[in-house]
């Protein structure tokens, strides 16, 4: 029905920067809300970043100022811009995208990319 796909991961030194893409295909009628999770070892999964709408932004306290979320909706695709990159942002990130596709609305996750951040 729908797939997610995140691409875009990778190690890079602390305050570094990377950007995270994430494209939603298959039989999509519309995207409400497309997000970043991430989950660090031994950790619970957790909210990076999310955009409803194309508009409104949404960014965990830990990330404001750093990261930057964007979406393309014609090509329903997200984005993560992450800048001054540090250690404990090392982390699988996740995509989700909350869509309305030919059987109804339901979160889509993707399979993750590997964030990792030496010092």
């Amino acid at each position: 029905q729908v797939q997610v796909v995140e691409s875009g991961g990778g190690l890079v030194q602390a305050g570094g920067s990377l950007r995270l893409s994430c494209a939603a295909s298959g039989r999509i009628v519309s995207i409400n809300e497309m997000s970043w999770y991430r989950q660090a070892p031994g950790k619970q999964r957790e909210l990076v970043a999310s955009m409803s709408g194309g508009i409104r932004t949404n960014y965990a306290d830990s990330v404001k100022g750093r990261f930057t979320i964007a979406r393309d909706n014609p090509k329903n695709t997200v984005y993560l811009q992450m800048n001054s990159l540090k250690p404990e942002d090392t982390a699988v990130y996740y995509c989700n995208a909350n869509a309305l596709s030919t059987t109804g609305w339901a979160n889509y996750w993707g399979r993750g990319t590997q964030v990792t951040v030496s010092s």
